[in-house]
């Protein structure tokens, strides 16, 4: 570590998933141990192409986001270089350009993320730079938080136990990055944000959809969700009451700081307020499986699991397409499809629906609903994402046990009993009796004529039956269990 009484140094702070110039690790530690700091973010095309869209909301937040963020360091004597092109190449470029003695980064524990950091730091020690980085994301990753046998945990309760033992005033403090602003530089190549047409994308619905981007967006959100967050435990699993925080993909991308976030929720207290940390912890839980057991990203976290006899083939295909779709016949799992793929937003209790319904209704494996969550959610986060799908398949870690099958309609009916939400999504159902509305289905042949609903021209009909399903399911890993 370089300290002030050495001769004079640089470094460059690498920007990824942590969007902010405020209470962030890496930007705090290089400004407080370098005389000169320079910022960059990469668009990094190993990354971007393979999306399969060229408008892809995630990029468009991004990009909004960085344009408030070099904003607000052009404010601060700093700027924000941003390139285009591989990361790993990109960055030990731009550090010798730069002649910094140091690349500051936040962390990151994805497989794929680790071997690039791998990469960028071989680079730059051949270039003679060093390489830091730094916890930012979660509040305890790692090994931070272990058994007593000092293993990581498999099951959520014991960890969020031990979350709660750890976590102090020390874990939760913000990094005073403006003690040490003065060291902020604007590099030459500093140019702005490049357009999105610049990027090879194309402008999303993100304007329509009125979504907040950057820091100003998450703080806006933050400061409703306060006013909201006594109510959470009761409210959030409601999709058609404004319940829950909105702010996920800030979360993904770092525009708040999670412990802000963090600390806010634990020194409140109250059931609507520890409900919600208690959520934040699942963060941190998946992060550190993903961290430990990295083979979950293509293999259930249990390896017997991975002997499951999922449906394949033709037949498996087209329900495949009929759930991504909106075309299963059951409105509450139709809705919330609507809802991913016109907003990039889908509400948690909906996500354990549509995927309780594809591994268990449908049969079909939950890599390919972890993988249609990954291109279209604008909050994507492999750990999490991975987690909650395997969670609901009931292949993962302290997991919804096998013979725990989400039912469509009694969901439906407990959650969104008069069917708002439904209809918001499904406005060819919105004249359907309350009384219908889960199972439209059951309604007479007279009254689908009256309300201009025919089940089969007007709306799908249910392509499986769910007790006929429940027992295939129970049978497929009854089957498992015998192999």
């Amino acid at each position: 570590m370089i300290r002030k009484n050495q001769p004079a140094s640089s470094a460059l702070v690498w920007f990824r998933r942590d969007l902010r110039n405020f209470d962030h690790a890496a930007l705090y530690h290089a400004l407080r141990d370098h005389d000169t700091v320079f910022c960059a973010f990469v668009f990094d095309t190993d990354i971007l192409d393979t999306l399969p869209s060229r408008t892809d909301r995630r990029v468009e937040f991004i990009r909004a986001s960085l344009v408030e963020l070099d904003a607000a360091l052009r404010q601060q004597g700093g700027a924000l270089v941003v390139c285009h092109g591989p990361a790993r190449k990109e960055i030990p470029r731009l550090a010798a350009q730069l002649e910094v003695s140091a690349v500051y980064t936040n962390r990151d524990y994805e497989p794929q993320a680790v071997e690039r950091d791998a990469e960028v730091a071989r680079r730059l020690a051949a270039l003679d730079i060093a390489f830091s980085d730094f916890k930012d994301q979660v509040i305890f990753e790692r090994d931070e938080v272990l058994t007593q046998a000092g293993k990581p945990f498999g099951v959520f309760t014991a960890y969020k136990n031990a979350w709660l033992r750890t976590v102090n005033d020390f874990y939760l403090r913000s990094y005073p990055v403006g003690n040490h602003i003065a060291q902020l530089r604007a590099a030459p190549q500093a140019r702005g944000v490049p357009t999105l047409a610049e990027l090879g994308f194309e402008t999303s619905n993100l304007g329509t959809l009125r979504m907040k981007c950057g820091m100003s967006g998450g703080a806006e959100l933050f400061d409703d969700f306060t006013e909201r967050m006594n109510d959470y435990k009761d409210a959030r699993d409601f999709p058609a009451v404004k319940g829950v925080s909105y702010l996920s993909t800030h979360l993904r991308f770092g525009t708040v700081s999670i412990r802000e976030l963090a600390r806010h929720a634990h020194q409140r207290g109250g059931a609507g307020a520890e409900t919600w940390l208690s959520e934040l912890i699942w963060r941190d839980f998946y992060h550190q499986i993903l961290y430990h057991h990295p083979h979950v990203v293509e293999h259930a976290w249990k390896a017997e699991y991975d002997d499951i006899r999922w449906e394949t083939g033709k037949a498996a295909d087209e329900l495949f397409a009929t759930w991504c779709e909106a075309r299963t016949g059951y409105p509450i799992v139709d809705a919330a499809m609507r809802q991913i793929n016109q907003t990039g937003f889908m509400h948690n209790r909906l996500r354990m629906i549509v995927a309780s319904f594809l591994t268990k209704d449908l049969g079909i494996h939950w890599l390919r609903g972890e993988r249609y969550f990954a291109e279209h959610l604008n909050d994507y986060d492999l750990a999490a994402n991975n987690g909650g799908w395997q969670w609901a398949a009931s292949t993962g870690c302290d997991a919804q046990p096998y013979f725990r099958i989400f039912n469509p309609v009694t969901q439906s009916e407990r959650f969104d009993a008069l069917g708002k939400f439904i209809r918001r999504y499904l406005p060819e159902l919105k004249d359907v009796p309350e009384k219908y509305i889960h199972a439209p289905w059951k309604m007479p042949a007279a009254l689908q004529e009256s309300v201009g609903v025919v089940i089969g021209r007007d709306y799908a009909a249910p392509i499986v039956d769910h007790a006929q399903a429940r027992e295939a399911t129970l049978a497929r890993f009854k089957l498992r269990d015998r192999s």
